[in-house]
């Protein structure tokens, strides 16, 4: 790995979450606008920087075609231009993303998930510290447009609260912060949703896994990864033999 990769994920994360907070500025027409201008000019920004300052890697984004290539190179970077675009489009929230993560020799190795809005990224640059637990009951980080009935079933199992919040991305990176104990996914997913903030998780010591508790995989042929466990590495058996008895799960 080139020793400014993570930082590279991290600056390439904030400057696109720079352009989509001038985007997200402009008068549109309605909302399905919004979203249109904010995924492919996010996506055009990343893909063009990557060409610039990383020719001879490979590429995947949600917005963009799949290139084969990619399952034949070495490193193979993974972006989501825009995470919670109908967070985005709705003015009055801020719980949306970039993803940018990076794949070497079939690896996670960087990544970085930008917080426009609040103005913050978390990346494998400089790895957060999650803060201890307090005491109460579990809290699930859980999606406020999709939640699956598998968590509902969860956090009765557990007697747990949801938390409901947007994109993939903060819901990951609520965990790192310590405002939420897990993230448990089940409603499928694909890789650009969970890779960055997979790589920024574990940086900071999190446990990453499937939902039966095996590796996460990334550059795969088929993208499609649907089930995702981010959790506070204390928690990981218990939530996962709770899952194991979960239909669904």
């Amino acid at each position: 790995m080139t020793p400014s990769d993570h930082a590279l994920a991290a600056d390439l994360a904030t400057d696109a979450g720079a352009l989509l907070l001038q985007v997200r500025a402009r008068g549109f027409a309605d909302i399905a606008a919004r979203k249109a201008a904010g995924d492919a000019e996010s996506h055009r920004f990343l893909l063009d920087r990557l060409a610039e300052l990383r020719p001879g890697d490979a590429v995947l984004s949600e917005e963009g075609a799949d290139d084969p290539v990619r399952l034949r190179a070495d490193r193979i970077w993974i972006v989501d231009p825009l995470d919670g675009t109908r967070e985005f489009a709705e003015l009055d929230r801020g719980d949306w993303a970039v993803h940018v993560a990076l794949v070497e020799h079939g690896e996670l190795v960087a990544g970085a998930v930008a917080l426009p809005a609040e103005g913050s990224t978390l990346s494998t640059a400089a790895p957060p510290a999650v803060p201890a637990r307090t005491d109460g009951p579990l809290r699930l980080a859980v999606s406020r447009s999709r939640p699956p009935a598998l968590v509902a079933g969860l956090a009765g199992e557990l007697g747990a609260e949801l938390v409901a919040m947007g994109s993939a991305g903060v819901k990951a990176m609520s965990v790192v912060r310590g405002a939420t104990d897990a993230y448990v996914h089940g409603g499928g997913q694909y890789e650009w949703d969970s890779a960055a903030p997979v790589a920024v998780a574990r940086a900071a010591g999190l446990h990453t896994s499937r939902l039966d508790g095996s590796p996460l995989r990334y550059n795969q042929p088929d993208p499609y990864l649907p089930d995702l466990l981010v959790c506070r590495p204390e928690l990981a058996d218990r939530l996962l033999a709770a899952l194991t008895d979960l239909p669904g799960a």
